[in-house]
C-alpha cells in the first residue's frame, strides 16, 4: 500500500469517527463517553499529522536538498518553520 493509500484509509477511518461522535451528541450520549471519542480521534488526527509530516521530508525535502539550490531548500525549510509556529498558537 502506497504512503498515500494509508493515509487516505486513516483519514477515512478518521471520519467514520466523527459521524458516530456527531450520532453520540445526537442520541444525548454521556458526556464523558463523547470526549473520550473525542480524545482518540485527536490522537488518529496527531497520527495522520506524523504521517504527513514524514512524507513531506522523505519527499519534498529531500527532493529540495537533492537540487543543490540554495532557494529551493530555504523554501521547504521556511514551510517547516511556518508550519511549527503555527501550531505554538
Amino acid at each position: 500500500m502506497s504512503d498515500s493509500a494509508a493515509i487516505i484509509k486513516r483519514l477515512n477511518r478518521i471520519e467514520g469517527q466523527v459521524r458516530g461522535v456527531a450520532r453520540m451528541v445526537e442520541e444525548d450520549r454521556y458526556c464523558i463517553d463523547i470526549l473520550h471519542q473525542v480524545q482518540a480521534i485527536k490522537s488518529a488526527l496527531s497520527r495522520a499529522e506524523s504521517e504527513i509530516l514524514k512524507n513531506h521530508a522523505h519527499h519534498c525535502v529531500a527532493e529540495a536538498i537533492k537540487t543543490g539550490s540554495a532557494k529551493v531548500q530555504q523554501e521547504k525549510f521556511s514551510e517547516l518553520v511556518d508550519l511549527f509556529e503555527k501550531t505554538k498558537r
